[in-house]
């Protein structure tokens, strides 16, 4: 199969370029391809040829996106677009990474009255540009090409320690002492599981939404206190509030997506998120 992953030296194109060895791939990063122009998309597509699309470029920053929202509606909206135009006319699928950050603004409670992870098919409600932008692209990709699978990821653990997870352990080292939001709750992504998840649902030919996330639900807190925990730092954690940060933008405080759809549709579910914590640890050698 010859595949083409844009944002090609992003840590989950890594990935994905891993997930796919043994087919025919061609990885190009923004100076070999910015996915935001489309005259650019289209003549790559033209020359490639690709049967499949990964899209992993976005504009992640969250509050960089707050900062500049143009600029995050071209990245994140507009160049999915231009992606679906172009296999539209050349009949290749596309799998578009999203975001949990397409919800926030309220919610779900199940039968209990308790909140409840999102699934597929409730309604985005983003709180952020961040948000917004990648909504507008999910939305973009679904009404121009059916063959299409949009495939949210949340709060992605990788092997570099470039994630919350590493944050806080190097600032625990450092001070002896770490601040932790204590009212955002979601669910974790161990890079070394998303890539293999891409690919499984990019060969699975059940087009749509799907979420793709290690199993279960955690706060901030509460991982940030197991992953101090397993690597074995001894430092104080103290609790705040997420506007006691300063962020310029706002984010969710309730995003844990639901796997039960990808599961019962016949995808793998994912490790737990713990495992898939102690799977990023052991790849850093920060594992006690």
């Amino acid at each position: 199969m010859r595949v083409l992953v844009t944002g090609g030296d992003g840590r989950l194109a890594r990935e994905v370029v891993a997930a796919f060895e043994g087919h025919d791939v061609t990885a190009l990063n923004r100076r070999q391809l910015d996915v935001a122009e489309e005259p650019a998309v289209a003549a790559a597509v033209q020359e490639l040829a690709p049967e499949l699309i990964v899209n992993a470029a976005a504009m992640t920053d969250v509050d960089a996106c707050e900062r500049d929202p143009d600029r995050a509606h071209r990245v994140n909206a507009l160049a999915p677009w231009w992606l679906a135009r172009a296999c539209a006319r050349t009949g290749a699928t596309l799998v578009h990474v999203s975001t949990d950050a397409v919800f926030g603004a309220s919610v779900p409670t199940g039968a209990d009255g308790r909140p409840r992870p999102f699934t597929e098919f409730d309604a985005v409600a983003p709180v952020s540009v961040y948000g917004r932008s990648k909504a507008a692209g999910e939305a973009l990709v679904r009404e121009t090409l059916p063959r299409h699978h949009v495939v949210r990821v949340a709060w992605v653990l990788d092997r570099a320690g470039t994630d919350f997870v590493g944050a806080i352990l190097t600032r625990a080292r450092e001070h002896g002492r770490v601040e932790v939001v204590q009212d955002q709750v979601g669910s974790p992504s161990w890079i070394g599981d998303l890539g293999p998840a891409l690919r499984e649902v990019a060969v699975s030919g059940r087009y749509g939404t799907v979420h793709r996330t290690n199993h279960g639900v955690v706060g901030r807190l509460e991982l940030a206190r197991r992953a101090l925990a397993l690597a074995g730092v001894d430092a104080e954690v103290v609790p705040v509030d997420a506007q006691r940060r300063g962020d310029v933008a706002p984010r969710p405080r309730w995003s844990p997506l639901d796997d039960r759809h990808a599961v019962l549709s016949g995808l793998a579910r994912l490790p737990d998120w713990e495992d898939g914590l102690r799977a990023a640890l052991h790849e850093r050698d920060e594992l006690a």
